[in-house]
């Protein structure tokens, strides 16, 4: 496959994907394109990308193919920009936004036929070129957005090119897309902020609140900590699904309080069990809107040395840990590891190993 490929944007994203186009398709030649000159520089210093462009109409010129990796807005810039450009006959541009209509729409009002939405559901903690991952998108899934059969053609050369992300590939419409990932994946996001919002100003009056904050509430908010202006591009830009789905949740939990009010046990009991019978159906150990927090606890005694003991016997087995925490749910001889990994066969490998070499507890939750 000799093809010229553009990436604008080599943060996280844009730089993870070039590299696992290049490992199935060394032929591939690589442009990138980043407001920030020392990310493109690291970009070509470490061989993530072939060249460099100095404009995106520059690049646009010589592409088969364009991954836009940039925030949702930036995106709609440069897709006016593109269509402006001296443009290859049958150039496929691609994105890989979080939510999909408006840039779909955009596209068409602008031309660009050929235009195929995408969102790789994947992440990480850290960020920008230097984050670049060739195992970042492996067994998660990669949405490509098609309403025109006359695209397929473009949505099948996207995964032949992308075969080294060992996604998962779905094709939907921009508009399910943006319907799905805002209930299991945006509307979260908006609960969770709110939650801690709300025990800030509960903090202020409950001091002690914020000491006992550390354990569930901490992990069940961990959403919470996203790119503020990332999440606001991404609400604005989905804003009709997610106003609908905001207005049921807010029907719902006014609903709640009623039963609550009124002391509905029955209604109460059944608001709980269709919740814990749904969760339990869900698919166990499986990346999806939200990419999955893959961690291992295990008890260790207080004693001095035993978190370097830990961190040491998972260099010797060669796992990367993402984050480390130590629960303060527990005011006995032992206290709690939270070891997180980027996979799930990360963890397996940490707790057999671990269990091997100690006599510690390790376990999934």
């Amino acid at each position: 496959m000799k093809k010229r490929v553009v990436i604008v944007g080599l943060g996280l994203i844009g730089s993870s994907i070039a590299l696992c186009i290049k490992k199935i398709h060394p032929s591939v030649t690589i442009i990138g394109l980043d407001k920030e000159e020392t990310s493109v520089a690291f970009a070509l210093k470490r061989q993530i990308i072939d060249q460099k462009a100095d404009s995106l109409k520059e690049a646009a010129a010589k592409a088969d193919i364009i991954f836009l990796c940039t925030p949702v807005k930036s995106t709609l810039t440069q897709l006016e920009i593109l269509s402006s450009a001296d443009l290859k006959s049958g150039v496929v541009i691609t994105d890989v936004g979080s939510t999909k209509k408006e840039i779909v729409a955009k596209a068409r009002s602008l031309g660009l036929d050929s235009f195929i939405g995408g969102h790789p559901m994947a992440g990480s903690h850290k960020s920008g070129v230097t984050a670049a991952d060739e195992d970042l998108f492996e067994n998660a899934y990669y949405i490509l957005t098609n309403s025109d059969q006359t695209n397929a053609k473009n949505v099948r050369q996207l995964q032949e090119l992308l075969q080294g992300t060992r996604a998962k590939f779905v094709v939907l419409t921009a508009e399910e897309h943006d319907q799905i990932t805002g209930m299991l994946s945006h509307l979260p996001h908006i609960i969770a902020a709110g939650l801690v919002n709300q025990s800030k100003q509960f903090n202020e009056e409950h001091p002690r609140s914020k000491q006992l904050a550390a354990g569930g509430f901490r992990d069940i908010t961990r959403i919470a900590s996203s790119d503020p202006q990332m999440w606001t591009d991404i609400l604005l830009s989905n804003k009709e699904a997610l106003l609908d789905l905001m207005h049921l949740w807010q029907k719902e939990m006014t609903q709640v309080a009623d039963w609550i009010a009124s002391e509905n046990s029955e209604a109460i009991f059944q608001f709980f069990f269709e919740a814990k019978e749904t969760r339990n159906q869900l698919p166990v150990h499986k990346e999806g809107a939200i990419p999955a927090f893959h961690d291992l606890f295990v008890d260790v005694p207080d004693v001095p040395g035993v978190i370097a003991e830990i961190t040491g016997l998972l260099g010797k087995a060669e796992l990367s840990l993402i984050n480390l925490k130590i629960l303060e749910t527990r005011e006995d001889i032992y206290g709690i590891l939270q070891l997180t990994f980027k996979r799930q066969k990360d963890v397996e490998a940490a707790k057999e190993y671990i269990e091997k070499q100690t006599n510690y507890l390790c376990y999934e939750k």
